[in-house]
């Protein structure tokens, strides 16, 4: 355990980061730690979720953390935490918490200890220090004025204007700014929560579709790469639908409201709202649903197979959702196949058909439609729709036209999973070593074609290649000798040589060790932590099959070889130390 102490892991993160790593050790934010080979990988939840790897091994610390400041190299708050929570699973369950021993004199106070002094101030004072702490912060300000707002009967105005405040940003805020945006914004539609507890969710109601409106205009004006806003927009929709149970607005009024929002709105707000909303509208406001919807459903063209229109908008798409849905409540599975035939300009519409209908149990009319998509889109039809005409052909005992269905998909896009839906096909026509031949006659000249057209260098090449694909196929048929031989004839995918040269460890050592020499300097090269502790991994699978082998001196010579080689690299130099 030389290097990673409580101590050293304090030297690392210097005064400010250890303190930090320390509270997120305490507040349980390591998440999913495993520890492989003297390398130990944790998820650390923060203002994102950070990837942190530890090198544990005896010797000089190696880490990496994917937060802005451990991309630069320091040890961070994630890895403080990380280590701590990996020294606390050592021993024989004795935790080594960091403060096992008397408090940490780097820690300082605790907010505890806050809490306690502040019950020994006078109402006055502490009125002052609140006072002081809200001139300087503004979602401390809005939370304040909430709560006032809230005595009494509510002030709607001052519940608008907070909102807005929160909500709409005054100037472009930033990715690394999202997390204090919508900490504010949350904290003012924690007053709409708070009213509704009061029961006024007819104010609610009002003051949840203009937090939405808010929400909505803030869209253009934020770096919304996580999707908080969404997480916003879903939580003021359900406070909505809340307010509506509590305070029973008028059924046709409030559908015609959502109906304008989920239809023609810019932000899907209020999508499928129909469903959840469906008891506070009542038989009255889904009347009202259906005539808006059927209105503006008239007026949606048909489309026919392989048809597209320039510039079509979200709002058929929205109608159409809608108009699906109000079929699927009636339960009526012709109104929903009128829906969907309305646009058979894809192949997956002619699939959601046939699941309709199969899903009622009328596979006489899901047949004839997976045969109208064949028709339409040949061997571009969807896949779905293949396997079931091919299922219910396999049935009838039309094995022939069930396999005239199957074998473009593979020649088409052949890999294991094609060439497992193959088999499966031709297994239930009891012809598979037929069709086996053809499919690996057929990868092999697809090999001579590519091979032929061009000759990659380096032979990290053919990541896609036909000569990739079987050996894949031949590893899934653990036809392990055929596989390997196919792949030295050319270019094969990295993992695929992996695959091979773990399986020959046992038989064939050489192989293997030659295999791994080759990947030692392409996984290096990508010159992160993670590819230097993967290719130190390697040299210990290497130096462990050369010292079966009695090559303990060669595998000496070897490695003076990597060092030279990479000698730049500190981190994997400081691994590569380790094993000689």
């Amino acid at each position: 355990m030389e290097g990673w102490t409580a101590a050293e892991i304090r030297r690392l993160a210097g005064p400010r980061g250890y303190p930090r790593g320390v509270e997120y050790f305490r507040q349980g934010r390591v998440h999913g730690m495993r520890v492989d080979q003297g390398v130990v990988t944790a998820t650390v939840t923060g203002t994102h979720k950070y990837r942190v790897t530890l090198d544990v091994a005896p010797g000089e610390p190696v880490f990496a953390c994917t937060c802005p400041i451990g991309m630069e190299g320091d040890f961070c708050k994630h890895c403080v935490a990380t280590a701590l929570a990996w020294l606390e699973t050592l021993g024989e369950g004795e935790p080594h918490h960091p403060c096992a021993d008397g408090p940490d004199p780097d820690t300082g106070i605790t907010l505890e200890g806050v809490r306690a002094w502040l019950r020994q101030q006078d109402q006055e004072a502490l009125v002052e220090l609140l006072m002081e702490a809200a001139a300087e912060d503004e979602p401390l300000s809005q939370r304040l004025t909430l709560k006032a707002a809230a005595t009494g009967a509510p002030s709607l105005a001052t519940y608008r204007e907070v909102l807005e405040q929160a909500i709409v940003p005054e100037r472009f805020i930033s990715y690394g700014e999202m997390y204090d945006y919508c900490r504010g914004a949350d904290h003012a539609i924690d007053g709409l929560a708070e009213l509704l507890d009061r029961g006024h969710g007819e104010a609610v109601i009002e003051l949840s579709e203009h937090a939405l409106a808010c929400v909505e205009s803030a869209v253009e004006g934020v770096d919304d790469s996580d999707g908080h806003l969404r997480s916003l927009l879903e939580r003021v929709q359900e406070l909505h639908l809340a307010a509506c149970r509590q305070a029973r607005p008028d059924p046709e009024e409030l559908a015609e409201r959502l109906f304008r929002w989920e239809v023609d709105g810019d932000r899907d707000t209020f999508f499928g709202a129909v469903e959840p909303y469906a008891e506070v509208l009542g038989e009255r406001g889904l009347a009202a649903y259906r005539r808006l919807a059927e209105a503006v459903w008239a007026e949606v063209p048909a489309r026919q197979p392989g048809e597209r229109v320039p510039g079509d908008s979200g709002r058929r798409w929205r109608i159409t959702h809608l108009m699906e849905t109000l079929a699927r409540q009636a339960g009526d599975v012709d109104a929903l196949v009128a829906v969907l035939a309305r646009d058979l300009s894809t192949a997956h519409a002619f699939s959601r058909i046939v699941d309709a209908y199969h899903q009622a149990g009328r596979d006489a009319d899901a047949v004839a439609w997976a045969e109208r998509g064949i028709e339409a889109f040949g061997d571009l039809a969807d896949p779905r729709v293949q396997d079931f005409l091919a299922d219910h052909y396999h049935r009838e005992k039309r094995h022939d036209d069930a396999l005239a269905l199957i074998w473009p998909r593979f020649a088409r896009g052949p890999g294991v999973e094609s060439y497992r839906d193959l088999k499966r096909s031709a297994e239930r026509a009891n012809d598979w070593p037929e069709w086996r031949r053809r499919a690996c006659d057929y990868l092999h000249a697809r090999i001579r074609q590519e091979e032929a057209e061009t000759r990659p260098t380096g032979w990290r090449g053919g990541f896609w290649s036909a000569r990739s694909i079987l050996v894949e196929v031949l590893l899934w048929e653990k036809h392990t000798d055929q596989a390997w031989e196919v792949a030295r004839g050319g270019h094969c995918r990295q993992d695929l040589w992996l695959k091979l040269a773990a399986l020959r460890e046992e038989g064939h050592p050489q192989d293997a060790i030659a295999v791994y020499q080759r990947l030692i300097d392409p996984i290096v090269e990508r010159k992160n932590n993670q590819a230097y502790a993967e290719a130190a991994g390697l040299l210990r699978r290497i130096r462990d099959l050369m010292a079966g082998l009695g090559e303990e001196g060669a595998f000496q010579g070897y490695l003076t070889t990597v060092r030279a080689a990479h000698k730049r690299k500190r981190n994997f130099m400081s691994l590569v130390d380790r094993l000689g």
